[in-house]
């Protein structure tokens, strides 16, 4: 179920307060979440991405980034997902 699709059907479901008050509380996360990560990430993302294509073909549909900060550290996870045909051979 995609994220739209969860907002359809609560409609049905719920009073439209009710299904309001949950879309804000989502809209507030996810702008908390992107307010929240340094500026210099998209940036250092794009570089990262740049270098790695060098080696090996990337779909960059197929990349995410998580950032995760802790009490003593920040631990910044950059997942891509290579297929078969992108790894070149040894």
């Amino acid at each position: 179920m995609g994220l739209l699709d969860y907002f359809r059907a609560s409609r049905s479901k719920k009073g439209s307060a009710v299904v309001a008050r949950e879309r804000l509380q989502i809209l507030v996360a996810h702008d908390r979440a992107e307010r929240d990560r340094p500026s210099y990430l998209p940036k250092l993302q794009e570089e990262l991405i740049a270098v790695i294509s060098k080696y090996v073909k990337i779909d960059r549909s197929k990349v995410s980034v998580n950032l995760e900060r802790g009490d003593r550290q920040d631990i910044l996870e950059l997942n891509i997902v290579l297929s078969e045909d992108t790894v070149p051979s040894r």
